[in-house]
């Protein structure tokens, strides 16, 4: 299949035969000014790399025409079968589409998976992912038109649930080797023993885990544990390199640990054993990791969203993806890391974002890292009054003016130990706030520079009303993600893994900025008579 351009209107377009009134009409609709902003700013050429150099094969399907049909599917919460009915019989969608003149719509009902497939594994060999690309060029297109001029931005980041199932350990195993037993009896490759027959059977699952009431649940599991234990044997020669069988093997060296009494027979980790949050959680979602947050238990993803914002309204113009165990310090590491030298921007966050590490990054980029809403607990006020040497290892005099006696920096803890003579504390007028430690001869107590500065920051903050306006600022991102999850359903995605879900978020990235574009070309047509 060889990569072709856009197609062209028709002299005999539909479209030229419309009423005046129904022309009228579909000026002011969506359909208008999704053709002019979202369309026509397609790059293909992005694209291009994902179809053959060869001029004598097949042409592709537009890819202009497939990447707004799948904005349009976003913006409309329709499937991929809906959209392209609506593709076939509403004229607003060809209008937006470009496709009036076509007598028969240039999309089928394979088109779309085919394209996201495309576009994986591309991704998959390449790490370059073409969609982010094309989103982020439109939405550098609608902070053009929107007249946004980017000096302000604002970031926030959001969890995303993987659409799989909460499973136990006894059902996570059990799955497995169902799975390998299945693939095993289909490709009819060996004979397993008759111990194996029952996982196939389709009752079989529920029976085992919840309705057999007479075995003790640890037996259950121990019996599991066993059975997948002589599978991973019994098929390591032919199975090896498939898919079911590579998972159930990480699902038993993450759920089990070798018996002390016998080397040969594994047995259930305990509480004492370390499991990491990126431990399999599902067999549908291998790439799915465990985190909490917020007294909550997240299994998925988490995205980052950048907003550029201004008077005129907000566009998100970067969005990051990763699992859910990325940190938001790390994100906005990677995204300055990531920015090109330019004019001084304002990038507002959550206090999740803060170090001293991305300050300095930031400043490297004439960004200005701001953050708010400060994390972690409140340590003493009075810590911000004393006196720290430049690397932060010594502490050189206490709010009182006095001299430590002795001042001892404590890596395993970042802090300093320091200590004064007995009769400067006990008469300091500080002394209930700082609340040290009265010896025989001398008074210690420990504090650290990231107290100190913490406090420091805290003052600035009340002290400073740019701050405080960049604190309302940065709460308009909070709407993001309550939208992203009310009304582009993204903790219900069709999908799973972390590429294929990221196209989904990608998508829906655009169709919001696109409804944002709508609704700012409607104000200016309200402002219009006005002026």
């Amino acid at each position: 299949m060889c990569f072709v351009s856009n197609q062209q209107l028709s002299l005999f377009d539909s479209l030229y035969f419309l009423s005046e009134r129904k022309q009228r009409m579909l000026e002011k609709s969506w359909a208008k000014s999704f053709s002019d902003h979202i369309f026509l700013n397609i790059d293909e050429y992005i694209f291009a790399p994902l179809f053959s150099e060869k001029t004598n094969s097949r042409p592709n399907a537009p890819i202009n025409v497939i990447v707004a049909a799948l904005i349009l599917k976003e913006i409309t919460g329709m499937t991929d079968d809906e959209i392209m009915e609506a593709c076939e019989f509403d004229f607003r969608f060809q209008f937006a589409l470009h496709t009036v003149s076509f007598e028969n719509q240039p999309i089928s009902d394979r088109t779309f998976s085919r394209f996201r497939s495309r576009c994986a594994a591309y991704e998959l060999t390449t790490g370059k992912d073409l969609i982010h690309e094309c989103i982020i060029s439109l939405s550098r297109h609608i902070c053009e038109f929107m007249e946004l001029d980017g000096t302000i931005k604002r970031m926030d980041s959001m969890m995303i649930e993987s659409n799989i199932r909460r499973m136990g350990r006894l059902e996570l195993l059990y799955t497995c080797i169902s799975n390998l037993v299945k693939e095993i009896y289909r490709d009819d490759a060996f004979e397993l023993p008759d111990t194996f027959k029952h996982y196939s059977e389709p009752n079989d699952r529920n029976k085992v885990i919840y309705h057999d009431k007479e075995t003790p649940q640890s037996e259950k599991l121990q019996q599991v544990i066993n059975d997948a234990s002589n599978l991973l044997e019994l098929c390591k020669d032919k199975y090896s390199e498939t898919s079911d069988y590579q998972l159930l093997e990480r699902a038993v060296n993450e759920q089990t640990k070798p018996d002390p009494d016998d080397d040969k027979n594994r047995i259930p980790k305990d509480k004492n054993d370390s499991m990491d949050s990126s431990v399999l959680q599902n067999p549908s979602d291998p790439d799915a990791t465990f985190r909490a947050k917020a007294g909550k238990s997240h299994r998925g993803y988490v995205a980052n969203i950048t907003e550029t914002v201004d008077e005129n309204g907000s566009v998100i113009t970067e969005y990051q993806y990763d699992v859910n165990t990325h940190s938001d310090s790390s994100f906005v590491k990677d995204y300055i890391e990531e920015a090109p030298n330019g004019e001084t921007t304002a990038l507002i966050a959550d206090g999740a974002y803060d170090s001293t590490e991305n300050r300095k990054l930031a400043a490297d980029k004439n960004i200005g890292l701001i953050t708010t809403g400060l994390s972690g607990r409140m340590p003493r006020e009075i810590i911000g009054d004393f006196t720290f040497s430049e690397d932060g290892k010594n502490v050189e005099s206490c709010p009182n003016g006095n001299s430590p006696k002795s001042s001892n920096y404590i890596k395993q803890s970042d802090s300093v130990r320091i200590s004064f003579e007995k009769d400067k504390c006990e008469g300091c007028p500080y002394r209930d706030k700082c609340r040290p430690k009265i010896k025989t001869r001398t008074a210690s107590m420990i504090i650290s520079k990231k107290s100190h500065d913490y406090i420091k920051q805290i003052r600035e903050w009340h002290s400073n009303d740019t701050l405080q306006i960049s604190g309302r600022i940065r709460n308009g991102a909070e709407t993001v993600p309550s939208v992203m999850r009310r009304k582009y359903n993204v903790d219900h995605m069709p999908v799973r893994g972390k590429l294929r879900t990221k196209q989904f978020f990608g998508f829906k990235v655009a169709a919001s900025n696109f409804v944002k574009l709508h609704r700012y070309t409607l104000d200016i047509e309200k402002c219009i008579p006005l002026q």
